[in-house]
């Protein structure tokens, strides 16, 4: 049935889109060690959920909200590269002690692990052309018509990219316990710093290279 093909196309691609280890990848990786599976997860959620929200307006052709991406990248850039690096630098601070007493606890924010994620993967404007480029080389959403098969596709996506999330954490989490408070120290100060110099390197792209 193509509802069916179409929305395992989209769940394919949502998957494969989301597995490139960058600093949305790291961030999760350090929550489901240092906060536990559900903080990783949840935090993941946020990156799919942003995916989706790009790919609708990539694949709607929202072109009012494309201009705006378009016309305010510089901002968008410099926003999520000044979240990256205050997100690095708590990370680099965090106290394993701390982290291990609130998990315990079970005082995790996961609103606040969704929302930074998604807030941080919506201010790459890079996103929604990357995804206006695979619609057109696919022709997945422009040669499909309907706008229930179109919402398979989102709906697909967000799947998928949600699969991705759940895998990596799950299998980050078996390895969760061997992690004592030195290994936590560590794992802190270098996801802390990697993030760190993401946000740097993207700040001083673009306030300087392209100038």
């Amino acid at each position: 049935m193509i509802w069916l093909e179409i929305l395992i196309k989209g769940m394919l691609l949502g998957f494969l889109a989301s597995i490139p280890l960058g600093p949305i990848g790291i961030i999760c990786i350090q929550r489901t060690l240092g906060k536990g599976r559900w903080s990783g997860f949840i935090s993941g959620l946020g990156a799919a959920s942003a995916d989706t929200i790009v790919a609708i307006i990539a694949g709607l052709g929202l072109s009012f909200v494309i201009i705006f991406f378009k016309s305010n990248s510089h901002i968008l850039v410099i926003l999520g590269s000044l979240i990256m690096i205050v997100l690095g630098v708590r990370i680099f601070l965090k106290s394993p002690a701390k982290q291990v007493r609130e998990r315990k606890m079970k005082k995790n924010n996961l609103y606040t692990d969704y929302l930074s994620v998604l807030i941080l993967t919506l201010s790459n404007p890079l996103t929604i052309f990357v995804f206006i480029a695979i619609f057109a080389g696919l022709n997945l959403v422009f040669g499909t018509n309907g706008f229930i098969l179109k919402m398979l596709i989102f709906s697909g996506i967000f799947i998928g990219a949600s699969c991705w999330w759940f895998l990596l954490t799950s299998l980050v989490n078996i390895y969760r316990e061997k992690f004592n408070l030195k290994n936590l120290w560590w794992l802190n100060k270098i996801t802390g710093g990697i993030i760190i110099a993401f946000g740097v390197v993207a700040l001083f792209g673009i306030l300087f290279i392209k100038h």
